[in-house]
């Protein structure tokens, strides 16, 4: 199981996976707002989806976690 988390804090733009999904490392898998830049959050390791802790509009800090992977 991994973790991916937030690299910096801002206001998510888009969720770009659902759960079930199978991602690759270093794909992109939410999008970010912050001080008016669009900053992508990547996977950090390759795996399915099992859970997604945020939505679009949420607020996240640096280090919050966003996705589960399996």
């Amino acid at each position: 199981m991994a973790d991916v988390l937030s690299d910096i804090a801002g206001v998510v733009l888009e969720v770009l996976v659902k759960e079930g999904d199978q991602v690759s490392q270093g794909q992109e898998v939410i999008n970010l707002e912050s001080m008016k830049m669009e900053i992508p959050v990547q996977s950090t390791a390759a795996g399915r989806v099992t859970g997604i802790k945020v939505a679009e509009g949420d607020f996240v800090d640096e280090g919050q976690l966003v996705l589960i992977l399996e």
